[in-house]
């Protein structure tokens, strides 16, 4: 790694754990977030595993990446695709149960909440495919939301704890609540009657 590699490696640590502190006010150091923060290190192993997909004529690569993707997981209980791409000062508080689907895209200055899955829908294998949602910059996605499918939500929105966006959503908004309609039941749903 050359020296102008390295600078950046070491801006872009100073950047995640400024956005700790930024985004968890109980952050008490640079030095116990960095030992901690399962959020921290579910992105700095993201970012190895990304350049490893990324990367070109490298024989293996993408096999390799997805393994530490996936002992990363386990590790943290956050699973980031390595095909995602995410901006920079990304912080992900009491991370526990985050899904980053593979063509899912994210803004700088986002904050994620326990429980966020950006997940896809449809659209087939493949080049081309965008199955996972785009996120804008300065976006808050509160614990437990889901985003699901090819949608964008725009910069500054704030997406609050549990709401399911199926739908673009518009440049600073917020949105909340639940997109499942009610239907009567068939009977064939096979699940018992209480």
């Amino acid at each position: 790694m050359t020296r102008p590699q390295r600078r950046g490696v070491l801006r872009t640590v100073r950047e995640d754990l400024a956005a700790a502190r930024r985004g968890d006010p109980a952050a008490r150091g640079d030095l116990e977030n960095a030992i901690v923060y399962s959020g921290l290190h579910a992105i700095w192993a993201y970012r190895v595993t990304h350049r490893l997909w990324v990367a070109q004529g490298l024989p293996g690569s993408r096999t390799a990446a997805r393994i530490l993707a996936q002992v990363t997981r386990t590790l943290t209980g956050i699973e980031i695709h390595p095909g995602a791409r995410i901006g920079r000062r990304f912080f992900i508080d009491h991370g526990f149960g985050v899904v980053i689907g593979e063509t899912a895209v994210v803004g700088d200055d986002v904050l994620v909440f326990h429980g966020v899955t950006l997940g896809g829908r449809g659209g087939g294998p493949g080049p081309g495919s965008k199955r996972h949602p785009t996120v804008g910059d300065r976006v808050v996605l509160g614990a437990g939301s889901a985003l699901i499918g090819g949608i964008t939500v725009g910069d500054d929105a704030v997406i609050g704890a549990g709401t399911v966006v199926t739908k673009d959503v518009p440049v600073n908004s917020v949105v909340t609540g639940i997109a499942g309609t009610a239907r009567p039941r068939s009977g064939h749903e096979g699940v018992p009657e209480l």
